[in-house]
């Protein structure tokens, strides 16, 4: 039981270590980078919507021969 613990305390320190040396993106990178992931997003979103609209009405076309 002892030698767990012991692995798990050694696992913390190893972990905190590697955090530090981590570069973290500043508040302007990820906001801006949160920006462009809504951007597109929103126009896969739209690009869908279309597809989608138009495939329903090619359907109905078919169906009413």
């Amino acid at each position: 039981m002892a030698y767990n613990v012991k692995k798990i305390v050694q696992f913390l320190k190893e972990v905190k270590f590697e955090l530090k040396r981590v570069t973290w993106p500043s508040r302007k990178e990820t906001l801006a980078g949160t920006v462009v992931v809504l951007v597109i997003v929103m126009i896969v979103a739209v690009f869908l919507g279309i597809v989608d609209i138009g495939l329903a009405e090619l359907i109905k076309m078919v169906l009413r021969g």
